[in-house]
């Protein structure tokens, strides 16, 4: 029971001459929600494909729960629940018929239906048929459809794409809660931050198909600098000067910026006592937008 829940090593995709994944070594933790962000076209849904045997890498290798998915494949499947895409639900059916036929298929027991209505709590909709459900709803009855069975492991691509404020609340509600009230790992892909922010225990940022940054939600928070940023009157020449005695400065919009936060007084008493008119003197911290932008702004180019 050591193993984690995921792990790739080196793992590629080349479609003809493109990479769309290139060496990923992912570790998702069991028992963790894994954010897997990245701009569109990253490689994420590729990534998701690969997980789940519907697409085979072109190199490396793949693992779920400690078995290789290319010789265990159907053991680790029954483990797992997925929803890729939208989800595949009968309008014209209610919550329970839905659910019912996709636990025939799995033979699973008649309870297990009850105990997923609970969890996603949609177990008082009744006979209230699926295409009169708002999209949290049905998303929510998605889930409950991935998680029949034994599962210990759930892959959503976007699991929040497309809902409203509260359908988008109600999803990360359900999500956050998996773990700990009900053994299940999540691993979720996402291009919004709020994901993060919201839900993740653990991060992966994907940028042109390569991983630049892994770990907890706490270690990529840190990577938010605080910096000094400074309005004045003839910001080029303010700049040489505060150079010239041994202030490392940028000029961003206009502006100066150093990462010297400390420096704050003595830096705009230079600045005054040399005629400068200093408008604006402030620390500002960065956002997780702005970490997330600077780690893949090749892509964005």
């Amino acid at each position: 029971m050591s193993a984690d829940a995921i792990t790739t090593e080196a793992v590629s995709k080349v479609f003809g001459t493109r990479p769309a994944v290139n060496d990923l070594s992912l570790s998702v933790q069991r028992g963790s929600v894994y954010a897997f962000l990245g701009p569109n076209g990253a490689g994420k849904s590729t990534t998701i494909r690969l997980l789940l045997g519907l697409l085979r890498p072109t190199r490396g290798r793949v693992t779920l729960f400690g078995l290789s998915l290319a010789e265990h494949r159907s053991d680790i499947l029954r483990r797992t629940g997925s929803l890729v895409e939208s989800p595949s639900l009968y309008p014209h059916l209610t919550a329970r018929e839905n659910l019912e036929t996709t636990r025939g298929i799995l033979a699973a027991p008649k309870s297990d239906i009850d105990r997923v209505l609970g969890i996603v709590g949609l177990a008082q909709t009744g006979r209230k048929l699926v295409k009169a459900f708002s999209l949290g709803m049905k998303q929510r009855l998605a889930l409950a459809q991935a998680m029949l069975g034994t599962r210990e492991l759930l892959i959503l691509d976007e699991p929040t794409n497309g809902l409203d404020p509260a359908g988008i609340n109600e999803v990360r509600t359900l999500v956050r809660q998996l773990p700990a009230a009900h053994g299940i790992t999540v691993f979720l892909s996402s291009h919004l931050l709020g994901e993060v922010e919201q839900v993740a225990t653990h991060v992966g940022i994907l940028s042109q198909g390569s991983l630049v940054f892994q770990g907890t939600a706490a270690e990529l928070a840190m990577r938010q600098r605080t910096q000094l940023r400074i309005r004045v009157n003839r910001v080029d020449e303010a700049s040489a000067l505060l150079a010239a005695r041994g202030w490392r400065m940028a000029i961003s919009e206009g502006t100066l910026v150093t990462d010297d936060t400390g420096a704050a007084v003595a830096i705009n008493r230079a600045l005054v006592e040399n005629g400068y008119d200093v408008h604006h003197l402030a620390t500002e911290r960065a956002t997780l937008e702005d970490v997330f932008l600077g780690m893949t702004q090749a892509e964005m180019r």
